[in-house]
């Protein structure tokens, strides 16, 4: 936890944007594997962890704001509990830590809530099926009129304050970004042919867990690469392939690093794949250099489109006119998804309270193919934290779409593209805090050019 103030203070900087009503926060419960007492790991609502900072199942909360009272709810063990769990802190004590003098039990929240039903009863859109569940029995909603009903402005001041980073979230951050870079050395210097993803996958998940942490979402380890989220590890790496890694550490605090990085399997790159890395990098460090308060994203991520294809035009695989290219979205056949995202207590930071809130400010996505993925497209903020991850990617499937459908003739050279099928994917992303003149990248030193990462595959 941070200290007690810190909680108190966002909760009082959130209660003044209210005049009225009341304000229910639902933290998580256990989510059983296969049986009740066989649970996935238990991981807190991020919203509830940043007002309340309880990391434990089966607690919720509410700012009442007509009558000037925070309460959490929730149960102490019992003995029977204590046999199985050893002691933990009580109620009590959880919400002394951070600044709340009112407690109760779980099951009268309920009681609660019908009290207050003359009332506005704010909540943000449930993202899990035990949120549904408490709203259609605390509340009386339908799993139909849930989404509809949440709160706008609730949901809008939790964002606004959380998209801001404190200087000690950044600190947290910046912790999981440093072991998040152990991760990706470990599995380079893995990266040999005769490896298995799965082994290289699970020396990543050691190196995560070993400080305290854990994964901040599901290792992306693969040869795969040209398939955006594979999560599969199934293949054993051969000399020529290039191994693509995604993946990010967790604090033990929750706070979440994601970087991907990509290493030639016989730790030199073939010239081919060295003038697609040298394209990325090259749209990586000029997105990052654009990067300052004031810019919107959606510019950086179009600028970063804009040098993609001016690599690619070079090498024969686009063509004609580039700034129609990128508008018309052609360069999404190596490109088709967004440059980067928030990032914070969730690897996507607030995803569950809604992109267009997060990322669009209310304003209305675009549905363009590539162009419909970008998360993040709103002006920039000191104190936003967010990561830039262009990518080339060769997916044979969208090829052969693409060009029995005739798209894009103008700009694509399919038959230079041909050669290129089973080529794979490229992606390369760090981790930025914008700060007042311009940003910052967040932790160690990682292998970034095709030198540095050369030389760490050959464990010089």
């Amino acid at each position: 936890m941070f200290s007690t103030q810190t909680y108190a203070d966002r909760r009082e900087r959130l209660k003044a944007q209210f005049k009225s009503g009341l304000l229910l926060f639902l933290g998580n419960d256990e989510s059983p594997m296969n049986y009740a007492d066989n649970a996935y790991p238990f991981r807190q609502d991020s919203t509830f962890l940043y007002f309340f900072g309880v990391d434990h199942p089966g607690y919720s909360a509410v700012i009442d704001l007509d009558h000037g009272r925070t309460v959490i709810f929730g149960d102490d063990l019992t003995i029977d509990d204590i046999v199985w769990t050893g002691v933990l802190p009580t109620v009590a004590e959880l919400a002394a830590q951070v600044g709340v003098t009112e407690t109760a039990p779980a099951g009268s929240l309920a009681v609660y809530l019908q009290k207050a039903k003359d009332r506005e009863i704010r909540y943000l859109a449930p993202y899990r099926p035990e949120h549904r569940l408490k709203l259609l029995r605390f509340l009386g909603l339908s799993l139909d009129e849930q989404d509809a009903k949440a709160s706008v402005d609730f949901t809008r001041a939790v964002i606004e304050m959380r998209v801001i980073k404190e200087a000690q979230e950044v600190a947290e951050i910046e912790k999981a970004v440093d072991v998040t870079v152990d991760m990706h050395l470990a599995a380079m210097r893995m990266a040999r042919a005769g490896a298995r993803e799965s082994v290289i996958a699970a020396k990543i998940t050691e190196v995560a867990m070993a400080p305290g942490g854990n994964l901040g979402y599901p290792a992306i380890a693969t040869v795969h690469g040209e398939t955006l989220h594979n999560h599969g590890h199934e293949n054993t790496l051969q000399n020529g392939q290039m191994f693509l890694v995604d993946a990010g550490a967790e604090t033990a605090m929750h706070y979440t690093g994601d970087l991907t990085s990509t290493c030639p399997v016989s730790g030199t790159f073939t010239p081919r794949q060295r003038e697609i890395y040298q394209i990325v990098l090259k749209a990586h460090l000029t997105a990052i250099a654009h990067l300052k308060p004031g810019v919107p994203f959606k510019q950086i991520h179009l600028l970063a489109c804009r040098t993609i294809a001016e690599g690619l035009k070079a090498l024969g695989l686009m063509k004609g006119n580039l700034d129609a290219a990128v508008e018309e979205g052609a360069h999404a056949m190596f490109f088709p998804c967004g440059l980067g995202h928030m990032m914070g207590l969730d690897v996507h930071d607030m995803e569950n309270l809604g992109e267009v809130w997060v990322g669009y400010e209310g304003q209305s996505k675009s549905t363009l193919f590539g162009l419909k993925s970008l998360r993040l497209a709103r002006p920039l903020k000191p104190g936003f934290v967010l990561t830039v991850e262009p990518g080339i990617y060769f997916i044979p499937e969208l090829i052969d779409r693409w060009k029995a459908e005739g798209k894009f003739l103008d700009y694509i050279d399919y038959e230079r593209l041909e050669t290129y099928r089973d080529f794979g994917g490229i992606r390369i992303e760090e981790n930025v805090l914008i700060t007042e003149t311009g940003c910052r990248i967040l932790g160690k030193k990682r292998p970034l050019t095709i030198e540095e990462v050369e030389a760490v595959c050959k464990g010089l």
